[in-house]
């Protein structure tokens, strides 16, 4: 393998971890062989716009003559190129979080989860794609613009951590970050047949920044299987001061208890979280994908908690955070703010006191509901993404099964209802369409049930038996 570029990018990070640690590949020939990938694939997909390469050399040379302290650590990467999501800083590399405001900035800081993952040996090698201040499911911009789903460059990658699913699945880079308030993990990782974590609140130190006690954005790993997630999840667990929500990591690792995994005793599976609009063909995929534990002698039953109330209290909070966070960019930059971005923070604008206190007393009680389920069930398990990829020029989704939205996030409640928990959570590739369009199956875990969830993830990734198929060739279109 070590100096063959193409079995370099067909390897898993966890295998080129291996290489580095025994030194029989370097973090400049892991750089070689990204940028040629990168090359070869990135104009037909557009997934990341930005490239840091003097940067990475810089960085792999530093490594090489004075590598981390304990490369047997968990969270070890050794000289692994990554990409960073556009919307996050990364100290000397430009960093539009895909805004026409912010399209010349050059922090002087990095993102607290990109500092971990540098002390950690990981190299920033690219930026990948999302949609303005990462407000959509959908990945284009006035910076960029659009991303392409490789499996059909016609269609949308999904979003907003969307060029770091189609890096990932292109084989571009091996990991790569991402953000997740509404699903920004689990629908480009649905749409792009890759593994998007969400993780525990907390889990992942991140910001600083305006928002800093609000939970429901989160940061997590991408990756293209299970145990490359938790090997990124490793290396991005961590308390830190500058986040006041951030703990301390599992004495045991993710990837030691990825590799002794316990089987869950009963999982609940429901296709529609008891009252969603889903495309009946994804509903079936994901049923026959979750049914699939029964052979591992796991009870699987029908069955969801009762959400009432969640998506009232979403899109107020929702609301709350991105005023909290962008009035000023309303206040001075309105003309170059993207409409959907607009309306959001003018929602918040208009809320009150009455309305926000009925957010947060539906959120407690979809708490203490969840709580009880997960009394009786391991794991709860439904589709990431209501509809399979859709046209790219659409901007959002408008209407599923009769069933028409009101607004630009209205169609991810398969997604933020779950964000509304705080419970971990996943997206696993489960099948194909008849269009031969990836489904993923999204998989909650129990509150700070992370380890746990991760072992049932990998135990059905290795039951469906679809990694084999990554990285792909783009599939053009005209």
């Amino acid at each position: 393998m070590p100096g063959n570029s193409t079995d370099l990018i067909r390897a898993s990070a966890r295998d080129i971890v291996a290489l580095l640690r025994s030194g029989k590949v370097s973090p400049g020939e892991l750089i070689d062989a990204a940028l040629a990938r990168i090359k070869a694939v990135d104009g037909a997909v557009n997934a990341l716009p930005t490239l840091s390469v003097a940067r990475a050399r810089d960085h792999a040379k530093r490594l090489t003559a004075a590598p981390p302290a304990d490369p047997t650590a968990p969270g070890w990467l050794g000289g692994l190129p990554l990409a960073i999501k556009d919307a996050m800083d990364v100290t000397g590399v430009r960093s539009t979080k895909g805004s026409p405001i912010f399209a010349d900035h050059v922090p002087t800081r990095s993102d607290i989860q990109v500092e971990r993952l540098e002390r950690n040996g990981g190299i920033v090698l690219a930026r990948s794609n999302s949609p303005e201040f990462a407000a959509g499911a959908n990945t284009f911009n006035e910076v960029f613009g659009k991303t392409r789903n490789p499996w059909n460059t016609a269609l949308t990658c999904g979003g907003s951590s969307g060029g770091s699913a189609v890096a990932l699945a292109t084989g571009m880079v091996w990991l790569a970050n991402g953000s997740d308030l509404g699903g920004s993990l689990r629908i480009p990782a649905s749409f792009c047949s890759i593994v998007g974590y969400r993780p525990s609140p907390g889990l992942v130190a991140q910001g600083p920044g305006n928002a800093a006690f609000d939970d429901l954005a989160v940061s997590g790993p991408m990756a293209r299987d299970v145990g490359d997630v938790a090997l990124m999840l490793d290396a991005m667990v961590g308390h830190d001061a500058r986040d006041p929500l951030s703990y301390p990591p599992p004495t045991q690792s993710f990837q030691d208890a990825v590799k002794a995994p316990v089987l869950p005793r009963r999982v609940a599976f429901t296709p529609d979280l008891g009252a969603l609009p889903v495309d009946p063909e994804i509903a079936a995929i994901c049923a026959a994908a979750a049914h699939r534990l029964v052979e591992r002698g796991v009870a699987v039953a029908e069955a969801s908690p009762d959400f009432a109330g969640a998506r009232d209290a979403f899109l107020t909070l929702r609301a709350l955070l991105f005023a909290t966070d962008k009035e000023g960019l309303l206040t001075h930059h309105r003309d170059q703010l993207k409409p959907e971005v607009v309306w959001n923070i003018e929602q918040g604008l208009k809320l009150d006191a009455a309305t926000i206190g009925k957010a947060v007393r539906a959120r407690v009680a979809l708490h203490a509901r969840i709580a009880a389920f997960f009394g009786d069930y391991d794991l709860l398990l439904c589709p990431a993404v209501i509809v399979p990829p859709f046209d790219i020029d659409l901007r959002y989704v408008t209407e599923v099964a009769g069933h028409r939205f009101d607004n630009y996030i209205d169609w991810l409640g398969i997604t933020y209802f779950i964000t509304l928990t705080a419970c971990p959570c996943l997206s696993l590739p489960c099948g194909f369409t008849s269009a031969g369009l990836p489904v993923g199956l999204q998989m909650i875990g129990r509150p700070r049930g992370d380890a746990a969830l991760l072992q049932a993830a990998a135990l059905l990734e290795e039951q469906l038996g679809l990694t084999h198929q990554l990285p792909i060739e783009p599939r053009l279109t005209k």
